[in-house]
């Protein structure tokens, strides 16, 4: 009995411990799911999202980067990537979508077959697409795009070192970089749908944070100069065999640049106009003489002894180049490009006088142009000058200077004595084209007196009439100029036998300028001289300059600065026509160009089949067409046709393609 007790107790006690148990395991799971679905609710749901949700980054359309007319020399596009997904496409329904798809994107119907048809859960198709292709399929089952942007040069490699181009989303180089933070906008942010694999769902998101567009940066560079002066200097690059070369345009009455282009190894996408600095040569020597002006050291018909050309100084010899008179007005050495006549004169100026007029001039320092990498260029200070130095900075070496530091230098010349800062963008706008800022033109210093300018002016007149730089002369205008050859430095800092850079730099029309032009080659072959290779690119660029009408110039002003038969005559400029694109060498001596009165203001649309699309725009240029290029293939075509007579000065578009056959 009592053992029958004992074990009654102990079953009823493993009965309760077994249910206790039980008990406790279920207040466990209880307590555990409060925990989950009431304390830590917040976290779960966002880890249950992340699995099924993600976020990316939505990129901001672009700014555009503008010329001072309008013209778009950079923008952003809007392409889409194609895909189908084969198993969304209801049998009935796949040849009509394969059809659809091979129309609307140009893809052999054996192309989109292969797509369509594959045993793969997507495929991608090849290329991308406009918004029209996407719109032509929009609504068709199984076909999916995904936007991108794509930053687009309509004009290819017009204006390349000075727009920079856009990697990885940021500006390299050029406006690009100098204006990448307006340009690139806000980006915003998007929520996606995800599979059980983790890959985004097509068509499941949404965007939580639209992005901000870009603003529009507002350049003083004139399309057409841009042009013009490019193909002169790649021309002139080739022609002359160089390593490569500079040409700059600019307003020297405001500083805006027109034009900047620098060419190395045949392609015009560096930037050494502003970033890679040379020994000027005889270029320097209006301004020793405008010192000497100014400060009353001397006067422009004072005489001076140029010692038959050779003249000893210390352990050097300077050599005169041409032959000359002895005895030379300080006129005639700067018109004859006499070193002895110039470094002689020079003598007069003291270190500090010179240095001061030099940095005046705003060589040694930057001219604040607003773009990555500008050199400063190279001029000592008196102290560590050697008792040549003067000698040698009078007529530009032991002094270097980037070619628009140059080209500013000789604007403050055609400005009346005022050194003008660069202005490279004129106003900048935000994404709605409100104007958020306009840069207005500055005025650095007066460097020298109206009147000396004017004298200096003159002077280079005669050098341009008479002097070295005759192959710059224009048959209907006057131009001021020099000149200059100076021997180039190699990578070792030493002279190299047989290297040079020649160089041209002057302003137009010289009684009333409206441009100031520099051109400089580096290391031509053959002619080396300055006055024999710059000077003909110079008048080469002028002359298709005159033959644009839509250049940025008062064409009346240039007008009355006519040589005298060229007011209303045969040389009138509304007859004057440069027919530029026919000018395979600009190498001296290109003949005067003679207007024709029997030129009719209205022209036809001319054939360009076979030609490449800036060959093409070179053409419609010569013929006084403005141009507006669109597509990115190279077989072109007009609107109008080819043989519909247009008035100069009429808009073309030339539009350009893939050639048959192309991939």
């Amino acid at each position: 009995m009592i053992a029958l007790e004992k074990m009654q107790r102990r079953v009823r006690f493993r009965r309760r411990m077994l249910l206790g148990g039980w008990l406790l395991v279920g207040l466990v799971i209880v307590a555990r799911s409060a925990q989950v679905q009431v304390l830590q609710a917040t976290e779960w749901r966002a880890l249950a999202a992340q699995q099924q949700q993600g976020s990316a980054t939505v990129v901001a359309p672009r700014g555009a980067i503008v010329d001072r007319g309008g013209v778009e020399l950079a923008l952003t596009r809007e392409v889409f990537e194609l895909a189908v997904a084969p198993g969304e496409i209801r049998p009935a329904e796949r040849d009509r979508v394969e059809r659809a798809v091979a129309e609307a994107t140009g893809l052999s119907l054996r192309e989109v077959r292969r797509a369509t048809r594959s045993q793969r859960a997507w495929r991608v198709l090849p290329g991308r697409y406009p918004p029209r292709t996407r719109e032509a399929l929009r609504g068709l089952r199984g076909v999916h795009a995904a936007r991108e942007l794509r930053r687009h040069y309509p004009h290819r490699d017009l204006a390349l070192g000075l727009l920079g181009r856009v990697l990885d989303g940021h500006g390299r180089g050029g406006v690009e970089q100098a204006y990448d933070t307006l340009l690139a906008g806000r980006p915003g942010r998007e929520i996606f749908a995800r599979d059980n694999r983790g890959r985004p769902i097509p068509g499941e998101t949404v965007v939580v944070e639209p992005p901000r567009p870009g603003g529009t940066v507002v350049l003083t560079i004139d399309r057409d100069m841009q042009e013009i002066a490019q193909q002169a200097l790649v021309e002139a690059v080739e022609a002359n065999e160089a390593e490569g070369g500079d040409l700059v345009l600019l307003d020297p009455h405001t500083g805006d640049i027109l034009a900047l282009v620098s060419v190395r190894d045949g392609h015009p996408g560096a930037l050494s106009a502003i970033n890679t600095p040379y020994e000027p040569g005889s270029t320097m020597k209006p301004f020793t003489v405008a010192a000497l002006l100014e400060l009353g050291l001397a006067s422009l018909e004072d005489r001076v002894d140029t010692e038959d050309g050779s003249w000893q100084v210390m352990d050097r010899t300077l050599h005169d180049v041409g032959e000359h008179e002895r005895v030379l007005t300080v006129a005639e050495a700067l018109r004859y490009s006499s070193n002895v006549g110039i470094a002689k004169v020079a003598q007069a100026l003291s270190p500090s006088q010179q240095y001061q007029m030099m940095r005046d001039f705003g060589f040694g320092a930057p001219t604040g142009i607003g773009l990555p990498g500008e050199s400063s260029g190279v001029l000592r200070r008196p102290d560590a000058w050697s008792g040549q130095s003067g000698h040698s900075l009078a007529i530009g070496y032991e002094v270097s200077v980037t070619p628009l530091q140059m080209a500013l230098a000789y604007g403050a010349l055609a400005n009346g004595g005022r050194l003008m800062a660069p202005r490279l963008v004129r106003e900048v706008r935000d994404a709605e084209g409100r104007v958020v800022e306009r840069i207005a033109p500055a005025t650095v210093r007066r460097v020298v007196s109206a009147d000396v300018a004017r004298r200096v002016g003159r002077a280079l007149i005669d050098v341009v009439e008479e002097g070295t730089g005759t192959h710059a002369r224009l048959a209907a205008y006057r131009l001021a100029g020099k000149s200059g050859t100076a021997r180039a430095v190699g990578v070792d800092g030493r002279y190299e036998r047989g290297a040079y850079h020649a160089s041209f730099a002057g302003f137009f029309p010289a009684e009333d300028p409206q441009l100031v032009i520099l051109v400089k080659l580096d290391r031509p072959k053959g002619a080396y001289y300055g006055g024999s290779t710059a000077a003909p690119v110079t008048r080469a660029t002028l002359e298709a300059i005159l033959a644009a009408r839509n250049s940025p110039l008062d064409r009346l002003a240039i007008a009355r600065s006519a040589r005298g038969p060229a007011r209303g005559g045969r040389d009138g400029v509304a007859r004057r026509f440069v027919r530029f694109a026919a000018l395979e060498r600009p190498v001296p001596a290109l003949p005067p160009i003679e207007s024709d009165p029997a030129l009719s203001d209205r022209v036809p649309v001319p054939v360009l089949e076979g030609l490449s699309p800036r060959a093409a725009v070179r053409r419609l240029h010569a013929l006084g067409f403005r141009v507006v290029l669109e597509g990115d293939g190279e077989e072109v075509r007009t609107e109008p046709a080819a043989g519909v007579w247009l008035a100069r000065g009429d808009t073309v578009r030339l539009l350009t393609g893939r050639r048959r056959g192309d991939g």
